[in-house]
């Protein structure tokens, strides 16, 4: 297996995270210069993204330890999170139904098909996840993964700035945030900046992740 897919993957972001590390700025964010920069070069060098993953394989097998991983912060502040576990279950509860509607009721605004619809509600949760419920409530699969991704890169690049302009400083509330706005790829920035707001962003993007499952199907026939 030629694994040139793990190098450039490897390359880049490191290049972009060091640009990142001198300048501090949204736009030079390492992971959404990175996904530009490699379809770039995919495209100019006429590879298939299916011979690209194929060979940076590896890497995406990581995706699922790194994901597990998460669980160790939580562990570690397990007690502060029992402590506020009904100001995060409420959390959830509202932020996630709120990313629902929101986009849902935009979009509909904006004179959106109802498939268009059904396929961007569950836009706020994980890939995995939110697949199966686009074609389980009749969406188009394929529009609600990029849709997904597009949130967590804005996660990613903008969510602790967002927070910092709102006067959001309690770690458990913008971990919280995070987490149920923007999932993995949010939690991803955000524990990289504060590791208990990481730990409950995590937990956050998890419960959330399970919560819409199970409401969405039955929340979409009525909105």
């Amino acid at each position: 297996m030629n694994p040139y897919g793990i190098a450039l993957t490897l390359v880049v972001f490191y290049v972009f995270s060091e640009l990142h590390a001198r300048r501090k700025a949204f736009y030079t964010n390492p992971v959404l210069l990175s996904i530009i920069t490699i379809a770039v070069v995919l495209k100019l060098g006429n590879v298939s993204y299916d011979s690209y993953m194929e060979s940076a394989v590896f890497l995406k097998f990581l995706l699922g330890p790194a994901v597990v991983s998460l669980a160790i912060p939580v562990y570690k502040n397990r007690a502060l999170i029992a402590r506020y576990a009904k100001e995060i279950s409420l959390g959830i509860l509202i932020g996630g139904t709120t990313a629902v509607l929101s986009a849902y009721w935009t979009a509909q605004l904006l004179g959106a098909s109802e498939t268009v619809l059904r396929s961007i509600a569950p836009k706020s949760v994980t890939t995995a996840i939110a697949i199966g419920v686009s074609a389980k409530i009749g969406g188009i699969p394929s529009l609600t993964a990029v849709l997904v991704i597009t949130t967590g890169l804005l996660g990613n690049a903008f969510a602790p700035e967002l927070l910092n302009v709102f006067g959001v400083k309690d770690r458990i509330a913008r971990g919280l945030a995070t987490g149920v706005s923007s999932h993995g790829l949010g939690t991803a920035r955000i524990i990289t900046e504060d590791e208990l707001a990481g730990a409950v962003s995590g937990l956050a993007m998890a419960l959330n992740g399970v919560f819409i499952a199970l409401l969405l199907p039955y929340l979409i026939e009525v909105i």
